[in-house]
């Protein structure tokens, strides 16, 4: 059987729309807001803040994968409410993650893109489901994954004629434990070569911590990202999930600010 995601030199590249954002375009995509949804007055006042400095989709966990069954599950249902009317009210898509088969229905609902977790990479079940939907989908790499196993895992959703896929860098597990994951900025150059498909970077979780995801962010635009998903708040102190890796406000600007300075480097 032929592959679906052949050598970009014969075939034009993928584009993924999600309402009017373009991802694999000119422009960088940048998805941001907490680890996980709260409130419905912090996730206002972070969305809102998002969008003066032009974010463009906004991001919020309502399901959350935790390594210990005793940590911070998510709001869950109530996560996918609170997340959609934020989405409504500031005008911002909102992209989150679907953990299992049979949420999928009741999270197409709320969601305007879905997100594939790490530890789900290598759910079968799960990828063609997603790929039955039709909806975008942001497949994040697996904790351990080969490239070549990422990319299967996006044919797996693409057989099922979704072609609306972007592929996320989020880091991999190596001997290294003074970062959470290695962030491997190889796999963007190489998707960016070899494939037609958009791909994006997670330095938040491929770094783990705050004082480095603007250094990685501009080393992954410089690599070839199509975009960055980047955790934020408010109060990153205060963040419910992950508030080592989650940055301020004014830190999501301060990126949004050099990025768009190193784009007009690279592009000349």
């Amino acid at each position: 059987m032929k592959k679906l995601l052949v050598d970009k030199n014969n075939n034009d590249n993928i584009k993924v729309k999600v309402k009017d954002v373009f991802f694999g375009g000119k422009e960088k995509v940048i998805i941001s807001g907490p680890c996980s949804v709260e409130s419905p007055d912090i996730m206002i006042d972070i969305a809102r803040n998002l969008k003066l400095l032009g974010v463009h989709i906004l991001r919020g966990g309502a399901f959350k994968p935790r390594t210990s069954p005793y940590d911070f599950q998510g709001l869950q249902y109530e996560g996918l409410k609170i997340l959609k009317e934020v989405g409504m009210e500031v005008n911002l898509p909102v992209v989150t993650e679907v953990m299992d088969a049979r949420d999928l229905d009741e999270v197409i609902k709320y969601a305007d893109m879905l997100q594939i977790g790490s530890r789900n990479m290598y759910n079968y079940t799960l990828l063609r489901e997603v790929g039955k939907s039709g909806m975008p989908v942001l497949l994040k790499r697996g904790l351990s994954a080969t490239i070549n196993e990422w990319v299967n895992a996006a044919e797996y959703i693409m057989m099922e004629g979704n072609f609306n896929v972007v592929l996320c860098e989020r880091g991999i597990r190596t001997f290294e434990n003074y970062t959470r994951n290695t962030l491997d900025l190889n796999s963007v150059a190489v998707v960016k070569q070899k494939y037609r498909i958009p791909v994006i970077v997670d330095p938040s979780h491929g770094t783990g911590r705050r004082e480095l995801v603007a250094a990685m962010s501009f080393a992954a635009v410089a690599a070839g990202a199509d975009g960055l998903i980047i955790e934020s708040h408010v109060n990153p102190d205060n963040s419910i999930s992950d508030a080592t890796q989650t940055v301020s406000i004014d830190s999501v600007k301060d990126i949004i600010c050099k990025i768009k300075k190193l784009e007009t480097i690279l592009q000349n």
